[in-house]
């Protein structure tokens, strides 16, 4: 034991003797006094006028443009680390240095950031700029230089005073004298930019330039820019007011000033191996030359055309088109161009659009590590071959052939846990809903109907090999710019149970219900998914999900009427008969630059009736894991207080429920270019709806909700790198809703057993 302290000791005596080594080298030795180091802003002072409020969006403009880094910065310029490396090595390490010590120096030397680089006299001149833009033409700025006793260092200080704030008191427009000018008008005036008593600003000035110039170009006036319009301000009739006048830019051609019909529109179709024959199709919409020989059904051409003969031609007609055409995923180039005879008087605008083809066949093989919302964790390889346009119309046929390994992370993982399983999924989908014409539905987004098949082997070592078959048929639409619909009719799922171990049995015997949600059964489901997903604006976003679906009814009604009693069989396996539904929020804020807050609640029910007395086991609910209550691993709490009595990870199959609840809250902050963190905490757990004597204080009850919710806190780590996001999260159980032996609330054994680590691929919502 004191050997043990004195090496740890010595070592911390020789870690402060190097500290202080380092500390003595100065990190200014190169630097001149004329030209100091910037060590960062020390104030920033924003006053407005009494009895007036700085809007947000200015301040945070005046603090955007004094917010150069200096050497040190860690998170952000304000927030640095004790002692700067890189600049210590530039000011005592040789530049010249050959061999290691030079592969050093270019790995760890950074250039210092002087007041010359800073050029706080510029930074002023900027607030100046700033703050007229934004119509504050009498403010008041400046600068000074704060130092220490060290005269080759400096902070600066600025002060910003904005003086009254200038608004618009009256407005000018253009003269109703033509149709181009009425339009301009009525756009001015709608949009409430320029009401009287707005504050002025040029940043409100440009956009409705483009607004206005969006406007008339869908209206026919192709060739207009929003550069065509001027303003001219007066702040001289009235104390901080603008006079406004609108005015037509001199140099306006005259083609802008035109409106233009839309003429001919011709689709040429190319082939992806270039040449061919034409064939010319002439439609209603649109004149088709499609080269042969392809695999082709030109009728699909003329419902993705949105220009009409005759019509004012739109620029939003241009990018409907477009994005009608792209949707379709068999084309990998399309081009729309505009054409017009420059001799003529005539104000017809003809189209082309050029289309080639895509390559219709398309394999993959991906190996990759994934991760899955049960916490599991391993290799998995992925081969699939897809046809993008099977019958010419943009069908799409996928075969997959998946394959993977698996492990569960977490503090509690075991090796019984690791198996593996494959699967071989085939998916036809066509991009149009294959359904009655009158469900709505949103033409400029794409829809789907979808018929799958697939089956799955999975084994579970020591426990079970089961295997699971699949058919479905799907429905995805866009109802709204917002909402999105999924409508599964029919999905019919068979389960079986290839073999099981003696250890599984006895598990299974002592728990007849949880024996019940494993039995081989036929599961007939009716599904419906709602999704509303919106930017509210660019500092919150809100995300809603909810779906219910059904099994069994249906076949449950037919089996009535058929005169069948008792328990209901399909080819003489029991079918399950359920309804479950589920919801979940989340909402984020921003909280300032890239430091957003996210907020997510969910909830969950499931009940078993009728031919079934459990809940499928696949069905049910469970807790705990990477994107759920990351302080405990995955299925290792619940239903509600309830604890198996040996306590073991291996006990797995008795951790689900028929009712969830969770709820999480996760600051997420940048640290370094693609590396961001995250502090967290989660709470939440699953409880039976009905009375199961095997699993005591399982069941729901009101009167020990907040008790039996587990919660937890931690800390993650992500690497963004925008097309995939991998993520380390800590979690830290703070609160077990069941018994661990110790009392109140903070009933964790220890803090080395409250900790569970979590390795996943994207965030957790």
């Amino acid at each position: 034991m004191v050997k043990t302290q004195y090496k740890i000791s010595t070592q911390l005596i020789a870690a402060m003797l190097f500290m202080v080594a380092i500390s003595s080298c100065s990190t200014t030795r190169r630097l001149s006094v004329d030209d100091p180091l910037y060590t960062g802003v020390k104030r920033i002072s924003v006053e407005a006028v009494e009895g007036e409020k700085l809007p947000s969006d200015v301040k945070s403009q005046v603090k955007e443009a004094v917010n150069v880094a200096p050497n040190n910065s860690l998170i952000s310029p304000s927030i640095r680390y004790p002692f700067p490396v890189g600049l210590w090595v530039y000011n005592n390490w040789d530049s010249e240095a050959k061999g290691v010590k030079g592969w050093l120096y270019e790995k760890l030397v950074e250039e210092p950031v002087l007041l010359s680089d800073v050029r706080p006299e510029l930074r002023v001149k900027m607030i100046d700029e700033i703050l007229d833009n934004n119509g504050y033409f009498s403010s008041d700025v400046k600068y000074d230089l704060i130092q220490g006793k060290n005269p080759k260092k400096v902070k600066v200080v600025y002060d910003v005073k904005t003086g009254p704030v200038y608004r618009i008191d009256s407005v000018e427009l253009l003269p109703d004298t033509n149709h181009l000018n009425h339009i301009i008008d009525s756009v001015t005036v709608k949009s409430k930019i320029l009401a009287k008593g707005v504050r002025y600003c040029t940043d409100s000035l440009a956009e409705l330039r483009t607004v206005i110039a969006n406007q008339v170009r869908n209206r026919g006036y192709y060739y207009f820019r929003p550069e065509y319009i001027e303003y001219l301000a007066d702040s001289t009739i009235a104390p901080q007011s603008i006079a406004l006048r609108m005015i037509m830019s001199k140099d306006v051609p005259a083609n802008a000033l035109k409106r233009y019909v839309t003429g001919n529109v011709t689709v040429c179709v190319h082939r992806n191996e270039g040449g061919g024959t034409p064939d010319t199709i002439v439609t209603p919409r649109a004149t088709i030359v499609q080269m042969q020989p392809m695999k082709f059904r030109h009728q699909i051409i003329p419902e993705c055309v949105t220009f009409r003969e005759g019509k004012a031609f739109s620029v939003r007609d241009m990018n409907r088109t477009q994005t009608y055409l792209s949707r379709l995923g068999i084309f990998n180039d399309i081009n729309i161009g505009v054409t017009r005879d420059s001799l003529s008087s005539d104000n017809r605008l003809d189209v082309v659009i050029n289309c080639t083809q895509d390559a219709p066949w398309e394999a993959s093989i991906e190996m990759n590590v994934t991760s899955k919302s049960n916490s599991y964790l391993g290799p998995g390889v992925s081969i699939g071959v897809t046809n993008k346009n099977l019958f010419g119309g943009g069908e799409q046929l996928n075969v997959s052939l998946t394959g993977a390994y698996e492990w569960q992370t977490g503090s509690n993982r075991n090796s019984i846990f690791n198996s593996y399983e494959f699967g071989l999924k085939t998916t036809l989908s066509f991009p149009r809903l294959l359904a009655p014409k009158f469900v709505p539905q949103r033409r400029r987004a794409l829809n789907w109907t979808r018929i799958s098949l697939d089956a799955e082997l999975l084994n579970r070592p020591y426990y079970f090999r089961m295997a699971q078959f699949n058919a479905s048929m799907d429905y995805d639409w866009q109802s709204t710019r917002y909402s999105t619909n999924t409508l599964t009719l029919p999905k019919i799922t068979y389960t079986k149970m290839m073999n099981t171990t003696a250890e599984f049995d006895s598990i299974m015997s002592e728990n007849q219900a949880v024996a019940q949600s494993f039995q081989n059964q036929f599961i007939p489901q009716i599904g419906y998914s709602y999704t509303y997903d919106r930017r509210i604006d660019r500092n919150n976003g809100i995300n809603l999900q909810f779906s219910v679906q059904e099994a069994g009814n249906l076949c449950w009604a037919l089996w009535e009427l058929a005169g069948v009693k008792g328990e209901k069989k399909m080819f003489n396996t029991p079918f399950s008969q359920f309804v479950k539904g589920s919801a979940q929020v989340v909402y984020d804020c921003r909280l300032g630059g890239n430091h957003w807050l996210y907020t997510r609640a969910a909830v969950g029910a499931a009940h078993a009736y009728g031919n079934s007395s459990q809940v499928p086991y696949s069905e049910q609910f469970y807790v705990g894991g990477a994107n759920s209550i990351r302080a405990f691993t995955v299925r290792s709490i619940g239903p509600g207080s309830y604890r198996d009595p040996s306590a073991s990870a291996d006990n797995y199959f008795d951790q689900t429920g028929t009712f969830k609840f969770e709820a999480n809250l996760e600051y997420r902050f940048p640290i370094y270019g693609m590396f961001k963190g995250a502090l967290f905490v989660d709470a939440g757990n699953v409880w039976l709806l009905k009375d199961d004597p095997q699993r005591p204080g399982g069941t729901l009850r009101g009167a020990n909700f907040l008790r039996d919710l587990a919660l937890g806190t931690g800390v993650g780590l992500r690497f963004d790198m925008d097309i995939i996001v991998v993520r380390g999260d800590l979690g830290i159980g703070i609160h077990a809703p069941y018994e661990t032996g110790k009392s109140g609330y903070f009933n964790m054994p220890s803090f080395g057993k409250s900790l569970a680590f979590h390795l996943a691929i994207g965030y957790p919502f």
